[in-house]
C-alpha cells in the first residue's frame, strides 16, 4: 500500500466515536435524574462525528491532490469549504471515482461491497447502543431507527458515477434534517428560536427522521462508503 500521511485516518471507521460515546456514558446510570444529559450529550456526538467526517473528506482530497497534479491546480482554484454539506461530499465522491477511473479501473468494476455495508451498519448500532444509556434515554427514536434504515437498499447510494445517494430518501434525511440539526448545534441558532417543535412540524411525514440514531446511522453509511472507495483508489494507485 502506497504510504502517505493520512491512509490511517481516512480507514478509521466514524463508530469508533460513537463507541467512545457509549463507554463515557456508561458511569452516569440511567435514572430519570440522567434523562436532561441526553440533549448534551447527543449534540456533541454529533458534532464530533460530523467534524471527523469534514476532515477526512479534507484528507482524501489532499491525497488526491498529492497524486494527480492536475487534480492539484483545479483542488486550489477552488478550494472546498467545510466539507459537510451534501453538495461537497457529492463533488468528492465524484472526484474519487475520476480519480479511480483515471487509474485504469472503469465505474462498475468498482465494487465496495454494498450489500454489506448495510448489513455491517445495522449490526454495529445494534451492538454500539444496545443496553446504553444513549438507548436507554430514547428508546422511541432507537426503535424508530430500525424502520428508517430498513428502508435503504444497495441501489439507494453509490449506484452512480456522480451521485453519492441515489434515491432521494437519503438526500433528505441529510439536507432538510442532519445537516440542519448539525448548523443549528454549531451555531447556537437554537438559542433564540423555540425549544419546541411546532404543530406543523410536527405534522410533517418526515419529522420521524429528527432522530440521532438516524444521523449517526448516516454518517456511517457515508464514512463507509468513502473507506471503500479510498481503499480501490490506493489499489490503483500503487
Amino acid at each position: 500500500m502506497r504510504p502517505n500521511l493520512h491512509t490511517d485516518f481516512i480507514i478509521t471507521p466514524i463508530s469508533s466515536l460513537l463507541q467512545d460515546a457509549v463507554t463515557a456514558s456508561s458511569g452516569i446510570g440511567n435514572g430519570i435524574e440522567t434523562y436532561p444529559l441526553y440533549d448534551y450529550v447527543m449534540q456533541s456526538v454529533l458534532l464530533k462525528l460530523t467534524g471527523f467526517q469534514e476532515q477526512k473528506m479534507k484528507c482524501i482530497c489532499w491525497e488526491m491532490a498529492s497524486v494527480d497534479f492536475e487534480y492539484r491546480y483545479e483542488f486550489t482554484k477552488a478550494p472546498l469549504g467545510e466539507c459537510s454539506s451534501y453538495s461537497e461530499k457529492q463533488k468528492i465522491y465524484r472526484d474519487l471515482i475520476n480519480q479511480i477511473e483515471k487509474n485504469g479501473l472503469r465505474f462498475d468494476e468498482i465494487d465496495i461491497d454494498k450489500r454489506e455495508i448495510l448489513r455491517s451498519i445495522k449490526i454495529e448500532v445494534e451492538e454500539i447502543f444496545q443496553s446504553s444509556n444513549l438507548a436507554i434515554w430514547a428508546q422511541r427514536d432507537f426503535i424508530n431507527n430500525h424502520k428508517n434504515f430498513n428502508r435503504v437498499a444497495i441501489n439507494h447510494f453509490a449506484s452512480h458515477k456522480g451521485t453519492l445517494f441515489s434515491d432521494n430518501y437519503l438526500k433528505k434525511i441529510y439536507e432538510k434534517r442532519l445537516y440542519k440539526q448539525r448548523n443549528r448545534i454549531a451555531h447556537n441558532t437554537s438559542s433564540y428560536q423555540q425549544n419546541l417543535p411546532t404543530l406543523r412540524t410536527l405534522i410533517e411525514d418526515d419529522y420521524q427522521y429528527d432522530n440521532y440514531f438516524t444521523y449517526f446511522s448516516l454518517l456511517m453509511l457515508i464514512d463507509k462508503i468513502f473507506i471503500g472507495l479510498y481503499n480501490k483508489y490506493l489499489e490503483v494507485t500503487e
